[in-house]
């Protein structure tokens, strides 16, 4: 497969779902082998930053991306979104320290791209490919990559709360973009009501809504809409961990958890990259 990038510049705006701040987000055509790159136009000289596993700061309720004072928030669903229609080089510009969260899915983003035409580039994908397992745990939550011929997914997801189903905790997935735009992409991030003041007192969650995030009541969803999955909590463990494993390119590998988070998504990407003997790029 050849390198991608988008054809035309596009923009869009939002919130952040952290900050609550709005966002104005351009995402602009990008050369080969330029990778994925966030730049600050809120800042003096306007820095860009490149993606990289090891420019990620493992925080616990997004992924984020770190170069010194320069911060990116919330990447993962545009990370994602990127990944399942193939985009390796775009740069992607913003006035505010956050991406958007939109409507807490990665849809939107997958409209924006489409929107803006895919274009295949003159030069070869690379792919990290997955040569031996290796796995990485946190207590009871685990996460690993091990050796396949395609990126596939297989996910545990333990939620005490009556909206989840008991017997829709455990996903397997096949990642190709015709899959992840139909299966994953629009399954929208989700928290309980009765975390709301802890995460605002911490400056967290600032942004949320039911237009952005599955609320989750005493008894049930708060949406009035209801989930567009049965099992849209667990989808959005996988949307989750496609974004975070595409900060390293793509991957050709099985990706398995117990309850994954970004902070263990992370650490699961810098163990494999730590190995030579983990991985090759092909």
């Amino acid at each position: 497969m050849k390198q991608h990038t988008i054809a035309r510049t596009i923009s869009l705006k939002g919130v952040g779902i952290h900050s609550g701040k709005p966002v104005h987000m351009t995402l602009s055509p990008a050369a080969e082998h330029t990778g994925i790159r966030f730049q600050r136009l809120d800042l003096p000289e306007q820095p860009v930053i490149k993606m990289a596993v090891d420019a990620i700061c493992q925080e616990p309720m997004c992924t984020v991306l770190v170069d010194n004072n320069m911060r990116i928030a919330t990447i993962e669903h545009l990370m994602a979104a990127l990944a399942g229609l193939a985009v390796d080089n775009v740069l992607i510009s913003l006035d505010a320290p956050e991406v958007p969260i939109m409507d807490g899915s990665s849809a939107p983003f997958v409209f924006t791209l489409e929107s803006a035409n895919v274009v295949a580039q003159s030069v070869e994908r690379k792919m990290l490919v997955i040569q031996k397992p290796v796995k990485v745990t946190d207590g009871e939550r685990w996460a690993q990559l091990e050796p396949a011929k395609q990126l596939t997914f297989s996910i545990d997801f333990s939620f005490d709360h009556p909206a989840v189903d008991f017997y829709n905790q455990h996903i397997d997935f096949t990642f190709n973009r015709a899959c992840f735009v139909k299966l994953i992409a629009r399954a929208r991030t989700f928290g309980k009501a009765s975390d709301l003041t802890y995460l605002h007192q911490n400056n967290l969650a600032l942004g949320a809504s039911l237009d952005n995030t599955v609320g989750l009541g005493d008894d049930g969803v708060m949406n009035p809409e209801g989930l567009r999955f049965k099992d849209e909590f667990i989808r959005h463990k996988v949307l989750d961990a496609i974004g975070d494993l595409y900060v390293a390119g793509p991957i050709l590998g099985h990706f398995s958890a117990n309850n994954p988070g970004h902070a263990l998504n992370n650490a699961l990407l810098r163990a494999v990259l730590e190995d030579d003997s983990a991985f090759v790029w092909s």
